[in-house]
């Protein structure tokens, strides 16, 4: 059964972030009509979901954003979360609006805790400000915030940095992303891929700053092997089953093709402690760089 609907509204954006994974969709793929949104929620109503992931591109750049939203808590859904990279969210109203549409949830990006850091990665002067200015905005109104920032050799040492500011920023809940080599990503990947045992250290001190102010911290995409003592954090262990509605196709469980497409295990992962809930890194890392720095776990930390 599944739990949740990944719906991709459309593929416009705002920024021109050098790791986006979705390439040149912008230019070549449309708005998704709000029939076909609807029909969509429909179908992922019909699989079990009570959650919603309204993404893209920038999905509030849809014109329609706040219908999608209320037609998905009319259907049904418990659960409407908005992933954006923030930047709309620094216009009360605009916040207001989907807040009273039925959004539950907003997911903004923040990827570096000073404007030079963010900016230079999302490739778009004054986002920072904007989206830090949104995330505000949100909690003013008593919204439920989640953050994600991708983890690249550009921001890999401020990430203890950004956990304070995202501290301070009174968010629920951070998260940090190795970064999955595709689409822009794929093009900038000589410069801008951090290596796993370089940011480890980093990495651990951004969750310490999460785990002592109380505020949940997690990490995606970073196998076990990296996350000795902070096993809690995997997101692997808690993200739902998920049906993607994508450009122009359907994932109909994102978990199975995620482990069986995306991540890859390596020669000596069958003997590590994690193997069984280890997903491994997304397979373009070990394919660039090989296995020499994924080691086994001898034995789970009780």
């Amino acid at each position: 059964m599944t739990s949740r609907v990944d719906l991709k509204v459309g593929f416009r954006c705002n920024n021109l972030c050098k790791f986006c994974v979705q390439g040149d969709k912008r230019q070549k793929l449309p708005a998704k009509p709000v029939p076909e949104l609807h029909k969509a929620l429909e179908e992922g109503l019909a699989t079990g979901a009570t959650g919603v992931v309204v993404t893209g591109g920038e999905p509030t750049l849809h014109e329609s954003i706040a219908e999608i939203a209320r037609a998905a808590r009319a259907m049904g859904y418990k659960d409407v979360q908005v992933q954006s990279n923030g930047r709309t969210f620094c216009y009360e109203k605009f916040c207001r609006k989907l807040i009273e549409a039925g959004v539950t949830e907003f997911s903004p990006s923040l990827h570096g805790s000073r404007p030079e850091i963010h900016d230079f990665l999302t490739g778009a002067p004054g986002s920072f400000l904007q989206t830090a200015a949104g995330i505000r905005n949100l909690k003013k109104l008593g919204a439920r915030v989640i953050t994600n920032s991708v983890i690249t050799k550009s921001n890999a040492r401020d990430l203890p940095e950004l956990a304070r500011l995202l501290v301070a920023l009174g968010v629920d809940q951070f998260q940090f992303a190795f970064m999955h080599i595709s689409g822009r990503a794929a093009q900038n990947k000589e410069w801008l891929v951090a290596r796993h045992r370089v940011i480890e250290p980093w990495v651990k001190q951004a969750l310490d700053v999460g785990k002592s102010a109380g505020v949940r911290c997690m990490t995606e995409a970073i196998p076990y092997c990296f996350m000795k003592g902070y096993e809690d954090c995997v997101a692997e262990r808690i993200i739902p089953t998920t049906i993607i509605f994508d450009a122009e196709t359907v994932i109909p469980d994102y978990t199975k093709s995620r482990i069986s497409e995306g991540k890859a295990k390596g020669p000596a992962c069958a003997s590590c402690a994690h193997d069984c809930e280890c997903e491994g890194p997304w397979r373009e890392y070990p394919e660039a760089y090989g296995w020499d720095e994924f080691v086994p776990i001898a034995e789970v930390r009780r």
